[in-house]
């Protein structure tokens, strides 16, 4: 392990500082929308001394062994500051809870809670609302045949990512991926659209072939999945990069058009829309996902544990009802967040969800302070539950004290 090098956030540390200094003002968090963070003591978080502690520090404690051993994420978002880094170090050298009290200590010694209060949403975003995803279990083949039609696409060898660093002048500030011409400037990368008609076909490989468009395309919304072959053997698509397209929900544009009720909205229902409407070239099924132009690439393995949960954009594996994807602009992986709301999440009966998650992975259509995507697990009964969500929840973030930072 290398030797540690903590590098304080300085917008993050100093919004908590003010946050303690001035308990009765709101502060804000920084970055787009200039959220406010209300301090809240513990006991007043509703069912929090009932949750299961243990599962939570167990989820933590795999972000914690990624961010003091500066592992890289497969997303970068927000760097963990000084005194998570200080936390995380506690987590792993002292010795590990064993009860679900002795966790909930822990939790409770080391963070200060605060309630999220977003501002009014931006455009395209959604606050104090939750969705769910999950890993799909899928059939598949590494060549294609008539009941194989659709490949995964491997990261293509000409993406060139785009940051504020090396953004030309002009460039389109929604784009994060590029390619470069032969003069060297740099061009958009292709849309959805463009690599389904073979833009890409010259850099990438197709590394498994699915059913049809649909079932990639809903592999791309999950970020992950699992594939099985015809020999048996099971493979996992992990995350490996995106075209840098600006993302869009496909599921909203039907409500907004008026071609499917928000109240019967849900993952099943899209992907049933879609088929029924055609996936060929011209067809609306197929116009309908190209709306999206974000595309994503993965990178296969060797499915060598199928209880292990799949890895996250903070490089390490999520855990179903534990792990949350938040928006990395704002938040760090490895932070808490206590989630409270009513969701239909054992059953179809809406009932609490009281929970202390950990955010473990992103999405592009993950946007804002108080919104999250709830990991559900792997396979078909996981996918009914999390194409269900879509609710509003409170938000109470965990930051770390800002002493435990002190040499």
């Amino acid at each position: 392990m290398r030797p540690l090098r903590a590098q304080l956030s300085s917008a993050i540390a100093a919004a908590v500082v003010a946050m303690l200094t001035a308990a009765a003002t709101a502060a804000p968090v920084p970055g787009p929308g200039s959220s406010q963070l209300q301090k809240i003591e513990f006991h007043r978080l509703e069912g929090f001394a009932k949750d299961d502690h243990l599962a939570s520090f167990a989820a933590f404690q795999q972000t914690c062994s990624a961010i003091v051993g500066q592992q890289p994420p497969l997303r970068k978002a927000i760097d963990a500051d000084a005194a998570m880094v200080a936390v995380c170090h506690k987590a792993l050298v002292e010795p590990a809870p064993t009860t679900r009290r002795q966790a909930r200590h822990f939790f409770e010694t080391n963070f200060h809670a605060f309630e999220i209060v977003p501002p009014p949403a931006e455009p395209g975003h959604r606050e104090n609302f939750v969705t769910g995803y999950y890993e799909p279990v899928l059939e598949g083949a590494t060549e294609p045949s008539a009941r194989f039609t659709a490949p995964v696409l491997s990261l293509p060898d000409d993406v060139v990512p785009v940051t504020d660093a090396n953004r030309p002048p002009g460039f389109d500030p929604a784009l994060s991926a590029a390619r470069r011409n032969p003069d060297g400037s740099l061009s958009p990368y292709p849309t959805r659209e463009e690599i389904e008609r073979g833009a890409v076909a010259a850099h990438s490989t197709s590394l498994v072939w699915l059913r049809d468009r649909a079932e990639v395309f809903f592999v791309h919304i999950q970020g992950s999945a699992r594939v099985r072959l015809p020999d048996g053997r099971l493979m996992r698509l992990v995350y490996a990069g995106r075209n840098g397209q600006p993302y869009a929900s496909i599921g909203q544009s039907l409500i907004r058009s008026g071609e499917a009720p928000a109240d019967r909205m849900s993952l099943a229902t899209l992907k049933q829309w879609i088929r029924d409407h055609g996936l060929g070239e011209g067809d609306a099924g197929t116009a309908l996902m190209r709306r999206n132009r974000s595309y994503i690439f993965f990178r296969l393995e060797a499915d060598t544990d199928p209880r292990s949960g799949p890895i996250g954009g903070s490089g390490v594996r999520l855990t179903a009802l534990r792990s949350i994807a938040v928006d990395r602009r704002h938040w760090a992986y490895g932070l808490p967040f206590w989630l409270s709301a009513t969701l239909p999440w054992r059953h179809t009966r809406p009932v609490p969800f009281r929970r202390l998650m950990i955010a473990q992975d992103t999405g592009s259509a993950i946007l804002g302070t108080a919104r999250a995507d709830i990991f559900f697990g792997s396979g078909d009964a996981a996918g009914a539950r999390a194409g269900s969500i879509r609710h509003a929840a409170r938000f109470v973030v965990l930051l770390p004290k800002p002493e435990a930072a002190s040499p």
